[in-house]
This record gives structure tokens, sequence and C-alpha cells, in this order.
């Protein structure tokens, strides 16, 4: 038995009065993940352990069978991991957004969906100017408005506001702040309030380099958002995880296809191999067919375990996109869950499938939440419960009931 998941970042959401008291997932047109439902099992998934905030970070990797106790490092270190930096055990890596801000507030994490050929303009800017000021900072392209910034020696015990989560906020009470007293110092390690102090010197200082730049310049007289602050989160060291192999035998040969950094950050210490797809995104653009494809190819050169990863739904709910999202939705279904069902249900190899999100990206909140996502599972012969449709409400019913955390990924492998 092959495994695959398919996660629509962000998929779930709440009612909406604008569709009739219905969930997103309950009013889209979805008749593969509808199908997929009726045929199989489905239940819901705590996906974010007490003491988390629900990033993607900490949901994927919890959904792929990792105890966030144990592992958890922050989105800086699978950032790096997923770009080739190798960090060094005194290294602090940290998600480095380029956000848009104005009148004192931040209007959105993503620099105005920065392209990644524009961002690496303004990192490189960055790294030679901040980068000479300070000697212990190094800024590295990542994708589009997602970027890595590595502070030589810097301590992760620090408090800093992931921009996605703070809309309309206003940016300087937002600023990083130290968690632990000046006595506990960690060997090759600066104090956490030197770290805040310097990052929160880059955050101001990186606010009149960039709106100063020709890039930014340009953008102001086309009256376009302008990418003019830059805001490291999600800080950490290096992890220590185990490989999925080592977790789970029958992966002996795994794929993770996905266009966000941290999600390939974590596919690399899963010892997984990562597929990078031509015109993946992270937006509703995206390849979904160049995704589907390439999933089926890796299933078919002898991979036991593909992660299909797509942003999209997530990016429409933080931007507060309803009628975008839905169609993220659908085309998950339609561009993506289609083709890769159709083609695995010619095989002889069977191909269990299971299709869930990592948590909520309400279009009406616009940030994550920390609440249960529905799941469904199918494989050829599985015997199915009562659910009949895909969506928060209706998994309620499902045989599953409600797991819990590292409990899905135990029980999605334990199918042979």
């Amino acid at each position: 038995m092959k495994h695959i998941i398919i996660l629509g970042d962000g998929m779930a959401d709440h009612p909406v009065e604008r569709l009739g008291g219905k969930t997103l997932l309950q009013y889209a047109h979805t008749p593969y993940m509808d199908m997929l439902a009726k045929k199989g099992k489905t239940g819901r998934l705590i996906t974010v352990p007490d003491g988390f905030l629900p990033g993607s970070e900490v949901a994927n990797s919890s959904i792929m069978g990792y105890d966030q106790n144990e592992v958890y490092e922050g989105r800086g270190p699978l950032e790096a991991a997923s770009i080739g930096y190798e960090l060094k055990p005194t290294d602090l890596a940290l998600r480095c957004n380029i956000i848009n801000v104005q009148d004192g507030k931040i209007i959105t994490h993503n620099g105005g969906n920065l392209e990644t050929e524009d961002a690496d303009v303004l990192i490189k800017y960055l790294n030679e100017t901040l980068g000479k000021d300070y000697p212990d900072v190094e800024f590295v392209t990542g994708i589009q408005y997602r970027h890595l910034l590595v502070v030589h020696h810097g301590n992760k015990h620090i408090e800093c506001a992931p921009p996605h989560d703070h809309p309309n906020e206003n940016w300087h009470e937002l600023l990083v702040k130290p968690i632990l007293p000046e006595s506990e110092i960690e060997e090759g390690h600066i104090s956490c309030s030197d770290t805040a102090a310097l990052l929160n010197k880059l955050i101001i200082k990186s606010k009149e380099l960039l709106e100063n730049h020709p890039f930014n310049i340009e953008r102001k007289k086309r009256g376009e958002r302008m990418a003019n602050l830059i805001w490291p989160w999600g800080g950490g060291y290096r992890p220590h995880m185990l490989t999925l192999s080592q977790m789970y035998p029958q992966i002996k040969k795994g794929s993770v296809i996905s266009a966000v950094d941290l999600i390939r950050g974590i596919g690399h210490y899963a010892g997984l191999r990562n597929i990078i797809v031509e015109g993946a995104t992270g937006l509703s653009d995206t390849n979904y067919e160049g995704k589907a494809a390439a999933a089926i190819q890796a299933l078919k050169d002898g991979d036991d375990f593909v992660y299909v990863h797509v942003e999209a739904s997530d990016e429409a709910g933080h931007d507060g996109d309803l009628e975008l999202k839905l169609k993220t939705i659908e085309y998950l279904d339609q561009r993506l869950i289609k083709p890769i069902v159709d083609e695995v249900n010619t095989w002889i190899v069977p191909v269990c499938i299971s299709v869930l999100p990592d948590h909520p990206t309400p279009v009406e909140v616009r940030t994550h939440v920390k609440e249960p996502v529905p799941f469904l599972i199918y494989y050829p012969g599985i015997e199915p419960d009562q659910v009949e449709e895909y969506d928060e409400v209706s998994c309620v019913s499902g045989s599953y009931g409600l797991l819990q955390l590292q409990d899905f990924m135990k029980a999605f492998m334990a199918i042979n």
C-alpha cells in the first residue's frame, strides 16, 4: 500500500452569513472530496498541541507524526533547510517576511505579493547594507515574500509576532520582546535582550532603506503597495528530528511537493525528497496540474509516501477574499485531487489517500485559528462510514471521531 496526503493549507473555515450560514467547504463544489468522503472514512483532527500557536510549521509537522515538544524550533530553521543553508549550533534562524506597512499599521504580511526575483534584489540590498553594519547578521533569499534571517549567536528566547496574525495593527507595538531574564544566557549565544534589541534595530532601519529603494519608489508611483519593512519571526535553532523512515519503516522512500519553504524544510528533516514543480507559486495561480502530475510520477517511481501541500487557500484566507478562497478549494478538488484519484484508481498497487487542511484560516478572521480540522481517508476496499460529504460539519460524525496530533499519522500509516 502506497500513501499520499493532500493538504489544503488553511482550507477549513467558519460558517459565513454571506453563504447562507455554510462554511466554504460546505458551499464549494467539491465532487471529488465528497466522493472520497462517501467511499471512505472521516473524522476530525487536533493539529496544534496545547501551548503552541496554530502555525503551519506546527500543524504540518504534527500531521506528519512529530511531537512538537520534542522537535519544535520555529519556522526559521525550516526555511534554512529548504534553501540549503546549513545552520551552525549557535545560529538563530528566523523567517523574514517583507511586509507592507502604512500609517504605522501592518497592511499585508506579503509585501503586496512579491515575485521572487524582485524580492531577491531587496534581500541582497539589505544584506549589503544592514549586513555590513551588523556582521553577525545575514539575509538569505527564499521565495516571494518569505526569506531567511540568520543571527550568528542569536538567542531564540524572544517573542516575535507572526505578521499574518496582526493585520491592521500598529507594528511598533509588535516589536520583538525578550522572554528570559538576563541571568539566563545560553552558552554560545548573546542574551535574549540583546537579540531583541538587534532585531528591532534591523526592522526600524529596514523601513528607511526599503522605502528609498528604486523598486519601491516605482511601486509607489504606480499606486501599488510597497514592500517596505522586514518582519522577522519564528526563530529557532537547528532541530533534531528522526526521519519518517525511522519512525515508520514502511516508508522506504518518500517525497514532499510544496511551493512553501517551511514545508520543504520539514520534508528535508523528515528525510523526504523535495520535488520542485515549475509554476508552483503558493498562491491561487499555482500549478495544480503540475503538482498532481509530480505526485503521480513520484508514486510510479517507487515512492511509498507523498505529501502534497497547496498553500493557496491559506493566502486567500489571510487576505479575507471569500470568492478567491472558494475558487482555491474548487481548484484543489478539480485540478489536483481529481487527476490523482482518476490515475491511481487504475493501478494494481493500492494507494491510500488522505485529504485535510492543517488548520482553519477563516476569511472573516484573516488569521489561523486553533480548532480541529476535518479529514478523510480512502483506499480500495475500505469499509465506509455514514458520512457522505467532506466538510467541517459532516466530519464530526465520522467513524474516526476526534484524533489527537500524532494519532492521525499512526492510523494512516497502519493501513497496509
